[in-house]
């Protein structure tokens, strides 16, 4: 399948701390938009509401949702991305920061 880039401008402490949330995820950014972008279009819908009084229990909402887009992603027959794909992307990524490209 042929990719494109997709730019997104975001303030520059938001990125940082969108990365450091993807990261304790463990998954980068990008398969963090790559994930909502595709459940977006499968479900043709915004596909959670992330809202919490303080910041520990966005940290927990915001893992539940990744969790539970991953988990029906693998239950649909046709999925672009299997679980497998995504973990050796988000491996190839850490590869990467550790320097064995």
């Amino acid at each position: 399948m042929a990719q494109t880039a997709m730019t997104v401008r975001l303030d520059s402490i938001q990125k940082a701390k969108f990365d450091q949330l993807c990261e304790q995820f463990g998954m980068s950014a990008n398969t963090a938009i790559n994930v909502f972008v595709r459940t977006v279009i499968r479900n043709r819908c915004i596909p959670f509401t992330i809202a919490a009084d303080n910041e520990e229990s966005i940290r927990e909402n915001a893992t539940k949702a990744f969790s539970d887009m991953r988990r029906e992603a693998m239950l649909r027959p046709g999925a672009e991305m299997t679980l497998e794909e995504i973990n050796a992307e988000i491996d190839a990524v850490r590869d990467v920061k550790r320097g064995k490209q």
